[in-house]
């Protein structure tokens, strides 16, 4: 028998939110979820912006949250830096939008074109930063002696701009770990030590969470492949092929305002 469910990790973007709509019973949902003392920690791959920007657009929405309870790829990236031992003393070179710096304010930075010793290359949602220039200086500092980390802030291949298909952060870390023969350390799901994070944060075993994602592959197979259960809403990213798939999740909602009627269904 399975064990009973102790906590969740909620997908933000597609879940609880569409843009700036907030998504009918989202507020409920996590009223109901206090009520009933299940913890849950918000679980996003968001890293053009930082938590404390997170905080605010929740509060918008009315939903009352701190930095504390989101878990996103720069948080997770900065708390892995942080523990460096010897190599704490060796600046980061972050190529991650301006706004997500403030996320590493506690670690050494250095600008992307510096040419001395680092401990870790950081690649997240860098955008139209990139070029030869910013990708060559990558590489060298990957290819420097102190053989700094390629920490990757999630590997999504692209996303969907208002002006159509754009390049994300996975083609720029490709590139990076063929020139150099250097595997990157992915932080952002579906990767296993992202999730092994998350529920470190809340206290509880892989056994006894439940991931409430809408992205099949990202959300809840990544949560599958590391022992979590997930439940797949049918808002955001989700289509019906989604369940044609080799992916079958624990269960399906129409919306996250559906999540008390599926508890209380389990028995």
């Amino acid at each position: 028998m399975a064990a009973p469910i102790r906590a969740f990790l909620v997908d933000l973007d597609g879940v609880l939110y569409q843009g700036e709509r907030l998504l009918a019973g989202a507020r409920e949902t996590l009223a109901w979820l206090g009520s009933r003392g299940l913890p849950f920690l918000f679980v996003t791959n968001t890293t053009s912006r930082p938590r404390r920007a997170l905080v605010e657009k929740l509060a918008r929405l009315g939903i009352a949250a701190d930095a504390g309870q989101i878990w996103t790829p720069p948080a997770a990236a900065a708390r892995r830096l942080a523990g460096r031992g010897k190599a704490a003393a060796l600046p980061v070179v972050l190529y991650v939008a301006p706004a997500t710096v403030e996320d590493f304010a506690a670690l050494p930075l250095a600008e992307p074109g510096f040419d001395g010793l680092v401990a870790a290359v950081v690649v997240g949602d860098y955008g139209e930063r990139w070029g030869f220039t910013a990708l060559n200086g990558a590489f060298r500092q990957l290819m420097q002696p102190s053989r700094p980390a390629l920490i990757a802030l999630g590997m999504t291949r692209y996303w969907q701009a208002e002006d159509g298909l754009r390049l994300d952060t996975g083609p720029f870390v490709a590139a990076l770990e063929y020139a150099s023969g250097r595997r990157a350390e992915v932080l952002g799901k579906p990767a296993p030590a992202f999730f092994a994070a998350a529920l470190a944060q809340l206290g509880v075993g892989a056994e006894e969470a439940c991931m409430i994602g809408d992205d099949i592959r990202g959300d809840i197979g990544g949560a599958q492949d590391s022992g979590i259960r997930g439940l797949l809403v049918k808002t955001g990213k989700y289509r019906p092929g989604d369940l044609e798939g080799e992916i079958r999740p624990m269960g399906v909602i129409d919306s996250i305002a559906d999540l008390p009627a599926w508890w209380d269904a389990q028995g």
